[in-house]
C-alpha cells in the first residue's frame, strides 16, 4: 500500500508542484488549502505525513502543528514544515510545536522527496512502496 502525503497549501501553484512530485515518486496525495480544511483531513483520515505551509489564511501552520501534537494520536506523525519564512526563530518555532523538519522555500525537489522517504523509513530513491 502507498504511503499518503497530505499538502497542506494555499497557493495553487505550489499544491500542483508537490502534487505532480509526490504522485511521480510514488505516494497518494491528498490536498488541504488551508488550516481548518487540514485539521479536518487528518480527522477523516491520517496521512503517513504532512507537508505543511506556514503561513495560511484561517490556520497557519503552526498553530495546526501546534493543535495536531495536542492529540496522542498524532504525536509521531510526520510534520515537514515548508515555508518561505527563513529566519532561525521561526524554524525554531516550528519545531518547538511539534514539526518533525522544517525546509524553506525554495527547496531542491530531491532534498524534499529524500527527506519525505527518510520520515516514512524508506530508501532515499525508489518506490514509495514499502519493501515486503
Amino acid at each position: 500500500m502507498k504511503p499518503t502525503i497530505l499538502v497542506v497549501d494555499d497557493e495553487p501553484s505550489i499544491v500542483l508542484s508537490l502534487q505532480v512530485l509526490m504522485q511521480r515518486a510514488g505516494f497518494d496525495v491528498r490536498i488541504a488549502r488551508d488550516g481548518d480544511e487540514a485539521l479536518r483531513s487528518v480527522e477523516n483520515f491520517t496521512p503517513d505525513l504532512i507537508l505543511l505551509d506556514a503561513m495560511m489564511p484561517k490556520r497557519d501552520g503552526f498553530d495546526v502543528c501546534q493543535t495536531l501534537r495536542t492529540n496522542p494520536a498524532w504525536k509521531t506523525l510526520p510534520i515537514i514544515m515548508l515555508t518561505a519564512r527563513s529566519r532561525d526563530v521561526e524554524r525554531q518555532k516550528g519545531l518547538a510545536l511539534g514539526a518533525t523538519d522544517y525546509i524553506t522555500k525554495p527547496f531542491s525537489t530531491r532534498d524534499l522527496l529524500t527527506t519525505v522517504r527518510r520520515h516514512l523509513g524508506l530508501p532515499a530513491t525508489g518506490s514509495a512502496e514499502p519493501a515486503p
